[in-house]
């Protein structure tokens, strides 16, 4: 994996005030930490984060981070962002070492035509999004592929399943389903029992309606005659 040079303003002062001006400047408030240097505190350019962080890589991209004559290799571990707009608020750098194993959600890419799903008239469910995985930082990939194309209905694709890349291992359970082939038809079929479950009620209560009106009527007819 490739590493993307940031340079980070060291000499950030605490406090709200201090984070909305820099933000305002174009600027985002972020600590640098780990492998036993004490906790930086810092600032990034908004656009050189943003642009450091939209590779293939995202937030598992390795980042030299220059701050003054310093270069640390860091992952953004935590990113804070705006409630509404989204866009990023803070940001943790962890300080990494190429030879150690670090942790990192990937995401699930499925590739193929599940083309005995699709002919009998299934889907393809995909039970995993992301999958929780160990590996050196060079070694992260981007995401994990599934190949669907020999998936048939009611078959499952599972965690043991997955061809990992090389020096990449998982702690997920193994029979955790990654994806799964469904007959559309089971949906079909219990809406359609739903909606006769639904007649059947709706008739019930009809008539046990008009047998209370017809009773009403009943009473009060023979009260006239009396």
């Amino acid at each position: 994996m490739a590493e993307i040079n940031l340079v980070a303003e060291p000499g950030r002062e605490a406090g709200s005030r201090v984070s909305r001006r820099l933000r305002a400047a174009g600027r985002i408030p972020a600590v640098v930490y780990g492998h036993g240097i004490a906790p930086i505190a810092v600032s990034v350019d908004a656009r050189e984060l943003r642009s450091a962080l939209s590779t293939d890589a995202g937030t598992r991209a390795l980042l030299q981070i220059e701050i003054g004559a310093d270069r640390h290799l860091a992952m953004a571990r935590q990113l804070q962002r705006h409630p509404v707009r989204r866009t990023v608020t803070h940001v943790d750098f962890q300080v990494v070492s190429r030879d150690e194993v670090v942790t990192a959600e990937v995401p699930i890419v499925l590739v193929g035509d599940a083309v005995a799903v699709h002919q009998g008239d299934g889907v393809v469910g995909q039970e995993l999004q992301a999958l929780a995985i160990k590996a050196k930082p060079a070694d992260l990939p981007p995401a994990i592929e599934v190949d669907v194309s020999a998936l048939e209905i009611g078959g499952t694709i599972r965690v043991s399943d997955l061809a990992l890349p090389r020096g990449v291992e998982t702690d997920v359970d193994g029979e955790h389903a990654v994806v799964a082939g469904r007959p559309r038809q089971i949906t079909a079929l219990g809406e359609e029992a739903a909606t006769v479950e639904g007649e059947e009620a709706a008739a019930a209560a009809e008539g046990a309606a008009d047998k209370g009106r017809d009773e009403g009527t009943s009473s009060r007819g023979g009260g006239g005659a009396s």
